[in-house]
């Protein structure tokens, strides 16, 4: 996801960005591996509880060296709204992760720009021009020929991953309102903690308790996404989003060799040229948006 590196910030260095940006990409990427593996075994809602979990045990220093203050805001409402986004988005993800090919699962939910500017039309009321117009067309189109339009009906892991990138596009509308007045600190912990405290609920309701190695799978996806999320801050902190963002799409790749090497997943012919299709609309869309000066929506809400 991109990110808008604050105006205070020394000149981009974009060899050091696009090494934290490689890092955090093979960490989603094996994370991603870990929910598949895990995800015919355990519900997604108990994997993604878990996941939180771990991240709000590693944010608990900064609790503590801040205290409660760490949490004031204004918009309160938001954050519930935001946060509720944000875990329809990781459950329908994971159950996307498990039940489909790797490949095809990750390009849609990479639609996550698309579904920003639907929301944008239809929500915020923005005015898009038909560049932009265009490129969201064509990337809709890239998710048919993934599945065949027959298909897409019937196949809920397809829909669950689309649901999880209109949910994240959703989640991203609000942080980008919300960016301009609170600090990024408070952004995230909120974040960690509110979802570790709300998908209790869905977790405690489809709850079946871990065995052996699945505990250990579980702290390795919640610290592989972490550190994913703090490498992504640190490459846009150092880095051009437009230099930064063509290196998340090797998530992608990386699907793709997992799914083949070890879950002997064989992408289709229209897998992979969906895939380019929606990767080459939303580049167009996130180059657009800087050319035109708009904010990129920040990194933290990766899954």
């Amino acid at each position: 996801m991109a990110y808008s590196r604050p105006a205070e910030l020394p000149p981009p260095d974009n060899m050091r960005g696009a090494r934290w940006m490689a890092v955090s990409t093979l960490c989603f990427a094996i994370s991603i591996l870990a929910i598949k593996q895990l995800g015919t075994q355990l519900p997604p809602s108990v994997i993604v509880f878990f996941r939180c979990l771990v991240g709000f045990v590693i944010v608990l220093p900064f609790i503590f060296k801040h205290g409660l203050k760490i949490y004031s805001t204004k918009r309160p409402v938001a954050h519930v709204v935001r946060l509720i986004c944000s875990i329809v988005s990781m459950i329908a993800a994971y159950y996307a992760y498990a039940h489909m090919e790797l490949a095809a699962a990750v390009s849609l939910t990479f639609t996550r720009p698309l579904f920003m500017i639907v929301l944008a039309i239809l929500i915020l009321g923005e005015r898009v021009r038909w560049r932009r117009g265009l490129a969201t067309i064509a990337g809709f189109v890239g998710v048919l020929i993934i599945l065949g339009p027959s298909e897409l009906i019937f196949h809920p892991p397809a829909l669950s991953a689309l649901l999880s990138a209109a949910a994240v596009s959703g989640a991203i509308a609000i942080i980008r309102q919300q960016a301009a007045v609170e600090g990024s600190l408070t952004l995230i912990v909120w974040f960690m903690t509110g979802t570790a405290v709300l998908t209790a609920i869905p977790a405690a309701v489809d709850w079946q308790t871990p065995q052996g190695i699945q505990w250990g799978y579980l702290v390795f996806i919640g610290l592989a996404s972490s550190i994913g999320q703090f490498c992504l801050i640190k490459a846009f902190t150092y880095g051009e989003a437009t230099v930064m963002n063509p290196i998340d799409y090797g998530q992608l790749i990386l699907a793709a060799l997992f799914g083949f090497f070890i879950f002997g997943e064989v992408p289709s012919i229209w897998t992979a040229i969906g895939a380019v299709i929606i990767v080459s609309s939303t580049l167009y869309i996130l180059l657009r948006e800087a050319r035109v000066g708009n904010k990129p929506p920040p990194p933290m809400l990766q899954e």
